[in-house]
């Protein structure tokens, strides 16, 4: 694994690669890693003959009252555990000065529209836009084959998707199935906020998914009255709920009676770290053999 620091050495590199009709794949990510992150390089791996992370917390999709300073960097145990996994070729490390050379309120943005506005797009305004710029940036700098996320940021997923199709990048992208603990919970680096009492409480925003699928699996569709009960029990668990909402899969508006693919899209505080999760809901009846 070879550590870069700038887009040039970084481009000459991946040019020789794609000389050799090497396929590459790429997996950012804001350092931090865990079993999560882990998965998605092997994911990079089985895509792709070239496999490229990168490690970058972009200032840009912070708010001014968010946990930018407090973000936990832990570069040497990444370092550590993308060589583990054997598969990384090239982990790209680039400064804040190299991605943004005349500074965030000089640079060019790229904004998403509708999607970004609701949700985490919300609760944290101008988190997408930071999102989508960096990402639009990565994408250019590494012009990978395919692009590895998970599916744990549901709405992020579908920012870049759209981001990506909108603009014509010559990506696949491609979303990889959240990682959970045995109790449930989703990984996430801000999983490390939480106190040894709250980690015990975690596991109830996914327990609050699974129930909520299952009542609508049953055939109930009071999706109003299914997320009041929802939020009930997270504030009966020890969470500040901020949205628990039934959404259309494909486009994130409100579920209706007449929809066939839902996603339950919830976020919540405990304590100082605020998890996402969500579960997705098929209502077409399979088909039989």
């Amino acid at each position: 694994m070879k550590i870069i620091h700038s887009i040039q050495e970084l481009r000459k590199e991946l040019y020789m690669r794609r000389f050799d009709k090497e396929r590459i794949s790429f997996v950012p990510t804001m350092g931090n890693l865990h079993e999560g992150h882990i998965s998605l390089i092997h994911k990079a791996a089985e895509k792709g003959d070239c496999v490229v992370a990168s490690i970058f917390v972009n200032p840009l999709q912070f708010g001014a009252n968010e946990d930018l300073e407090s973000y936990p960097r832990t570069p040497e145990q990444d370092e550590a555990q993308l060589l583990a996994t054997g598969c990384v070729d090239f982990l790209f490390r680039p400064r804040v000065e190299e991605i943004y050379p005349v500074g965030q309120e000089n640079h060019t943005v790229v904004e998403v529209p509708n999607i970004s506005d609701v949700y985490c797009g919300a609760s944290r305004p101008g988190h997408f836009r930071g999102v989508a710029t960096i990402v639009c940036k990565l994408l250019n700098i590494v012009q990978p084959d395919f692009a590895i996320f998970g599916r744990k940021d549901y709405q992020q997923l579908m920012v870049i998707e759209k981001m990506v199709e909108d603009l014509c990048l010559p990506v696949k992208v491609i979303g990889a199935d959240t990682a959970r603990a045995k109790d449930g919970l989703a990984l996430s680096s801000r999983n490390g906020y939480l106190t040894s009492d709250e980690r015990q409480c975690a596991p109830a925003l996914y327990k609050a998914l699974q129930e909520a699928k299952e009542v609508i699996l049953s055939g109930q569709a009071d999706f109003k009255g299914i997320q009041a009960r929802a939020n009930h029990a997270l504030e009966q668990a020890g969470f500040k709920p901020d949205y628990f909402d039934i959404c259309n899969a494909k486009t994130l508006e409100p579920a209706l009676r007449s929809d066939q693919e839902l996603v339950i899209l919830a976020a919540a505080y405990l304590g100082k770290a605020r998890l996402i999760d969500n579960i997705v809901i098929s209502l077409t009846p399979a088909e039989e053999e």
